[in-house]
């Protein structure tokens, strides 16, 4: 919705972007007391109109979850399945780099895969830790590759600071596992 309009081919998205400016500035009444919050993949599309003074001025860079953070994500996808012998740690520590959405899509793989085998067999069989673990095998993280362009973004259209934490986190010392698989940030 806030793509950058010189990118549009369509004057109706151009609209929308016009309306949604006039809308935040609040031309009928008084926006006072009102925080408004966005969530982009890609800051790095906005239109420059929405990234001015008072608008959406400030970017919070948001890191994908540490071992912790996907041991509980695992615990909440999990709390409705049938599950035993299930080792949350061992599956946060080998999901290193995996968003949330990409837990879920391990999950629902492993789901799938029991579900299957509860049609040959005749009979449902709890999930345990070895159908996540294969199911972990199939999968990659998607954020390695949305850190290859924010990592250009951050090094190259920084002008102004906006990526200061991704660069903070891409170039830190203690790199999680899913970053050195990247070749090029093995020589920062």
């Amino acid at each position: 919705m806030g793509a950058n309009r010189t990118d549009m081919r369509h004057s109706a998205g151009r609209q929308v972007i016009n309306q949604f400016l006039a809308e935040l500035y609040g031309l009928e009444a008084s926006n006072e007391g009102v925080l408004v919050l966005a969530a982009t993949n890609a800051p790095w599309h906005l239109d420059p109109a929405l990234r001015r003074p008072g608008r959406f001025d400030r970017v919070i860079f948001v890191p994908p979850p540490d071992a912790e953070a996907r041991t509980e994500i695992l615990r909440i996808l999990l709390r409705d399945k049938p599950v035993e012998q299930t080792d949350y740690r061992q599956l946060a520590e080998r999901s290193d780099g995996f968003s949330g959405a990409d837990l879920k899509g391990i999950v629902d793989v492993a789901v799938e895969a029991k579900l299957r085998e509860a049609f040959k067999a005749g009979s449902v069989q709890p999930l345990q830790t070895k159908d996540l673990l294969q199911a972990l095998r199939q999968a990659k993280p998607s954020t390695v590759e949305w850190f290859a362009t924010a990592r250009n973004y951050a090094l190259y259209a920084n002008q102004a600071g906006l990526y200061d934490d991704v660069l903070a986190f891409v170039q830190q010392e203690s790199k999680p596992n899913f970053l050195s698989r990247l070749t090029f940030w093995r020589d920062k």
